[in-house]
């Protein structure tokens, strides 16, 4: 990696937020329209990443959108010590160098340090170091035309902090990330919340895997209070979104706030997108079942963003009628009487699936979280669709035993009837049943976590006497 070759093509420096962001901030590369680049870290817990395979044009474009990056550099040079950072950077092209190094332009040079703090004078003495490079410009701090970054990671442990870096890099400043997001639209601010509403930091990250532009149409039929559509719409597509749940819907019941008892008469969705500017694309909402057929046939939507209840939090129903229910007694033919059942995670992927096959336009995505149980899981339980290709599988680790996987797939084709034999005879295509199990054992977890944590105590207190 250290050796330029004369045919150089530029490297970008990529620093992500976390480690457990890496994973689903890979899969957007490709999401929002480019192949995926040639990664290269010093160490997987690295919080900086090198690219190779990518424009500057493409950068400012992922730059505009992510919310899991903080800052994205042309890479100049880099090694383990300032030494090799030294023999990297005489290395680097000069006539890459030299458009930022004229005596006309302004520049100015950062030190950044990843797991410690520098005092100013450490600073100041590290970049007077790096005098071998020649700046022929003007010093300015307050609007520079050019920024050089000298970046340090000391390792991502805290109670070992070491005197040197593990690596060191310098390059050129291109574009800051969308990070300010995540403040601007958290959830502790907004208007309308519930006790499932999504973070915005992962609002947008389904949003840019469901490659969201503006004059889309994109559908969330487990809508809940709309944080998706939040995020969608500040991407400038238009939004609606369906809920099984009355009150959610029309905003009424009781509050999910601290100290608050019963919703205000303004908690809504449609209040949501007027806080942010973008009620104009809020197209509307709907009480509906998501295993019942609302929508005339064809393709509709642009997207397809969702994230299904798991019955944790929020129980896992659809409508019914008596004659549905087992063990109840046979109503009269004369009537319906809407009941309400279970609607087991199988049927939900499946419903969600079959659903998006037939009413996504081709090469439009679907994005949704599959709950899974650690111990158990393998590839084979993600749910498939022959009409759809499954793009990306990122895990959010939720405990030691659960995690949930943001699944992203794009459709290939429209569905043909023999779809529906090939779905019957292939083992790939059956509903996992494992899923309708999740919610025993998310909770056998927590107990088992419980006994453990009692067991211990009992064994502390034998011991003491």
């Amino acid at each position: 990696m250290d050796s330029v070759p004369s045919s150089h093509t530029p490297k970008y420096l990529y620093e992500v937020t976390t480690s457990s962001s890496k994973h689903l901030e890979l899969a957007m590369c490709p999401c929002i329209g480019y192949s995926n680049p040639k990664i290269f870290y010093s160490s997987p817990q690295s919080p900086f990443w090198r690219l190779n395979g990518l424009s500057e044009e493409d950068v400012n474009s992922i730059m505009a959108r992510t919310v899991c990056a903080k800052s994205a550099f042309e890479l100049w040079g880099h090694g383990r010590t300032h030494s090799e950072l030294r023999n990297s950077l005489l290395k680097y092209p000069t006539e890459n160098m030299s458009p930022f190094l004229q005596k006309d332009s302004t520049y100015k040079i950062n030190v950044y340090t990843f797991n410690k703090t520098l005092e100013f004078e450490d600073r100041i003495k590290k970049i007077d170091a790096m005098e071998y490079l020649s700046f022929e410009g003007r010093v300015n701090l307050r609007n520079p035309k050019h920024i050089f970054c000298l970046l340090e990671d000391y390792g991502t442990d805290p109670n070992d902090i070491p005197d040197e870096p593990l690596y060191i890099y310098f390059g050129r400043w291109i574009a800051d990330g969308q990070r300010e997001l995540i403040r601007s639209h958290s959830v502790k601010n907004r208007h309308f919340i519930g006790n499932t509403s999504m973070d915005a930091g992962l609002s947008f990250i389904m949003a840019n895997h469901a490659r969201v532009k503006a004059y889309d149409l994109v559908y969330d039929p487990f809508v809940g209070t709309g944080s998706l559509l939040v995020a969608c719409s500040h991407f400038g597509a238009y939004v609606c979104g369906t809920d099984i749940d009355y009150n959610t819907i029309h905003g009424i019941g009781k509050a999910s706030r601290k100290n608050q008892k019963w919703r205000g008469p303004d908690e809504n969705i449609r209040a949501n997108l007027r806080q942010y500017g973008s009620e104009k694309l809020y197209v509307d909402v709907l009480v509906s079942d998501a295993s019942k057929p609302i929508w005339r046939d064809g393709v509709l939507f642009d997207a397809i963003i969702t994230d299904p209840p798991y019955g944790i939090r929020e129980s896992t129903r659809r409508t019914g009628s008596q004659k549905d229910s087992v063990n109840s007694v046979k109503p009269s033919e004369d009537y319906h009487v809407p009941v309400s059942m279970a609607y087991h995670l199988s049927d939900i992927f499946t419903d969600l699936l079959n659903f998006s096959a037939h009413h996504l336009v081709i090469g439009g995505r679907l994005v949704y979280w599959l709950p899974i149980y650690r111990p158990e899981y393998c590839e084979e339980m993600v749910p498939l669709n022959a009409c759809l290709r499954l793009v990306s599988n990122c895990e959010q680790t939720l405990s030691s035993h659960t995690s949930r996987r943001l699944i992203t797939m794009e459709k290939i084709k429209e569905p043909e009837e023999t779809d529906a034999l090939a779905h019957l005879s292939d083992p790939h295509f059956s509903p996992y049943q494992g899923h309708n199990a999740f919610r025993e054992k998310y909770f056998s977890g927590i107990s088992k976590r419980t006994l453990t944590g009692k067991e211990e105590t009992n064994k502390m207190a034998t011991n003491e006497h």
